[in-house]
């Protein structure tokens, strides 16, 4: 586990969109996994601007995210699908073709089975992108008694709905998600992992150096062969 430290999310945009589109460079038929929420947003600008500025093309790569809410419609304003397209495959040339979501209205074990093989079929994730919940999750598995393998359906603990529903105006927020479980996170030839912010600087602590324990899922990721973490200067300042 790598840990590095910056000032703030501008600069861990660019750090970890440089080793992206340096990848996308080496190998322009990669698989990267991406995540959604406010920590990765600067990566994905960073990415945008090297796209425009013609250093770096995304036609040929495959992409697959975390976790999308169910009993949401995937157009829906807050629906993943559209967090992603706004935010970075619309302003870049990925094929639509090769973008890849959990459906969160499917049938829960087809549906993960579906993902499993879709995955395995493009010989697996070569970078994954996530964040850090308050309470350790990452994606949507949430502190529990075990860790999870494949896709699931999760109950959204409260402290999640909590931190997620100021994005929900004319709705109420979904309790449930289906996201991909911690083994095929870990799976991933590469994790990138953003914090930022003084509200996540526990989760981070508990990451980084405490025991490897389901009840704070990040945790894992002590025992993954190649894993960066990018901090700003609030979310390391327990370490």
């Amino acid at each position: 586990m790598e840990v590095r430290i910056f000032k703030n999310d501008l600069e861990i945009g660019e750090a970890a969109g440089k080793i992206i589109c340096d990848f996308v460079n080496s190998k322009p038929d990669c698989v990267l996994g991406f995540a959604t929420g406010a920590s990765p947003v600067p990566t994905y600008n960073y990415i945008t601007e090297q796209y425009n500025s013609g250093k770096v093309s995304f036609k040929n790569v495959t992409t697959f995210n975390l976790d999308e809410y169910c009993d949401l419609p995937r157009d829906h304003k807050n629906s993943y699908w559209t967090f992603m397209f706004e935010n970075l495959f619309s302003r870049v040339d990925v094929d639509p073709a090769k973008v890849n979501f959990l459906d969160g209205n499917a049938d829960e074990k087809a549906e993960s089975a579906r993902y499993a093989e879709a995955i395995k079929s493009k010989g697996g994730i070569d970078i994954q992108i996530l964040g850090i919940g308050r309470n350790g999750h990452i994606a949507f598995n949430e502190p529990s008694d075990k860790f999870t393998d494949e896709a699931w359906r999760v109950t959204l603990t409260q402290s999640t709905i909590d931190a997620n529903s100021i994005y929900f105006d004319d709705i109420p927020i979904p309790h449930y998600a289906m996201t991909m479980g911690i083994g095929s996170i870990m799976r991933s030839k590469k994790i990138i992992l953003i914090a930022t912010g003084a509200s996540k600087a526990e989760a981070v602590k508990e990451m980084i150096n405490g025991p490897v324990t389901p009840g704070c899922p990040a945790s894992i990721l002590q025992q993954h062969a190649d894993t960066v973490i990018l901090l700003d200067e609030a979310a390391a300042s327990l370490l």
